[in-house]
Formats: C-alpha cells, sequence, structure tokens
C-alpha cells in the first residue's frame, strides 16, 4: 500500500514530490503602495466635504430678506437637501474608510483605487444634489 493512499488523496498529498515549500500566490502578495490612493483621496475628499458642509449650514442666509411663501418654499426645501448633503457626506466618508480598510494585497489594488476615486466623487455628486434640491430664491 503506498503513503499517501491511505489518506485518501491518492499521490496528491499537500506536500510537493520535490520537498520544496510552495511558492507563495500572487493573491496574497503585499502592497508596498497599498496607501497612496486612500492618502490622496482623503486629502481631497475632506477638504471638499468641509467645504460643501460649510456652504449648506451657511446657505439658509440666502433667504434672510425674504418672507411668507418664500420663505417656507425655501426653508422646507433647505431641510430635505441638507438631510441628503448630511447622507451623502456620510456615505462619502464610508467609502474612505473603507478604501483605508481595505488589506494591503495586490488583488484589492483596484477595489482600492476605485473606492479611493468614488469618494470625492460622491461629495461633488452630493453637493450638486443639495444645490438642486433647495428652492432658491
Amino acid at each position: 500500500m503506498s503513503e499517501n493512499s491511505q489518506d485518501g488523496n491518492s499521490g496528491t498529498g499537500s506536500t510537493p514530490a520535490s520537498g520544496r515549500a510552495p511558492a507563495p500566490s500572487p493573491d496574497g502578495t503585499p502592497d508596498p503602495r497599498a496607501w497612496i490612493a486612500p492618502l490622496i483621496s482623503s486629502v481631497v475628499t475632506v477638504p471638499l466635504g468641509l467645504l460643501a458642509l460649510l456652504y449648506g449650514a451657511l446657505s439658509p442666509m440666502e433667504c434672510d430678506s425674504c418672507n411668507g411663501a418664500v420663505a417656507e418654499r425655501f426653508h422646507d426645501s433647505w431641510m430635505i437637501g441638507w438631510t441628503v448633503l448630511w447622507i451623502g457626506l456620510l456615505v462619502a466618508l464610508a467609502v474612505l474608510i473603507a478604501s483605508w480598510a481595505l488589506p494591503h494585497q495586490l488583488r484589492f489594488a483596484a477595489r482600492r483605487v476605485g473606492l479611493a476615486l468614488a469618494a470625492p466623487a460622491t461629495v461633488g455628486v452630493t453637493f450638486v444634489a443639495f444645490m438642486a434640491l433647495v428652492d432658491w430664491p
């Protein structure tokens, strides 16, 4: 009876026949530049998000001199826009955190870059949605 027939693999044991250790798979190769895309994204996304939040917070001053139906329409639409702005900025923050949290392996490089690009794009889309939702006087 052969040595490998006892484990049921019939010649395909876990140890190679040559006695050498198996080569590391390319999927688990560490990525030494994994931090670059999330860092650039952070440098762009955080200030953009803060500027969008500041503009959204200061935008009610646009209608300080409004009264009556115009002020009511503006306030109602601003509340909806403000909620959308906050939710969109939180989504952008989650995407940015996800780009940092991916394992630093080469197989995740494309996902990391995609998430790093999606974070500032989410801020931009959110700000455009805020501007479109508010009924400006």
